[in-house]
């Protein structure tokens, strides 16, 4: 049996002839391209730029409410502080201390800015000049004098939530700080 050629129904079939080939070329695989990072698109000065017209447009709305209502809404101070971090973030990019020192510091001149174009709207009507008229002849000690005199100690309160939510909302979250901790 030892010099039997038939094959077993259970062996396997001849493999075939092998082929001599040169190796493939090594494969490399590079890493996603990034263009930029994270550092790369921040922009602090259009950060300003937003904050600044966030600024304005959350003074004026300030002025709006408290002349209709005819009532300072302390609340709208928040709003302000929200308004600001959120453009500050959304046209900034940043991630640093810088995104938030501006978002509070024009935040808190969102506030002072509405407190005043508000004393100067009431000052008009009193007055009985025009709007233009009365803030072209606004000087820094009648705007100060104006400020004191609408001034009331829990405009502190409120004129903190605001720089808190600037400070707050001015930067973009980094992965660290979304990270779930373990």
């Amino acid at each position: 049996m030892a010099n039997d050629t038939s094959r077993s129904p259970f062996s396997r079939p001849p493999s075939p002839p092998a082929l001599v080939a040169s190796p493939a070329p090594p494969v490399t695989v590079a890493p996603p391209s990034r263009t930029t990072s994270a550092v790369d698109e921040q922009n602090l000065p259009m950060g300003v730029l937003a904050g600044l017209a966030a600024a304005a447009v959350g003074a004026g709305a300030w002025a709006l409410v408290t002349v209709v209502t005819n009532y300072q809404i302390g609340w709208m101070a928040i709003g302000v502080g929200f308004l600001v971090g959120w453009a500050v973030r959304l046209a900034g990019k940043g991630t640093g201390t810088a995104f938030r020192v501006v978002g509070a510091a024009l935040s808190l001149g969102g506030c002072v800015a509405g407190n005043l174009l508000t004393g100067c709207v009431i000052a008009a009507r009193h007055l009985n000049v025009p709007m233009t008229a009365l803030v072209a002849g606004l000087t820094p000690v009648v705007a100060l004098d104006m400020l004191s005199a609408m001034f009331s100690p829990m405009d502190l309160l409120f004129y903190a939530l605001a720089v808190y939510q600037g400070y707050r909302f001015s930067i973009e979250a980094t992965a660290e700080a979304t990270a779930p901790q373990t």
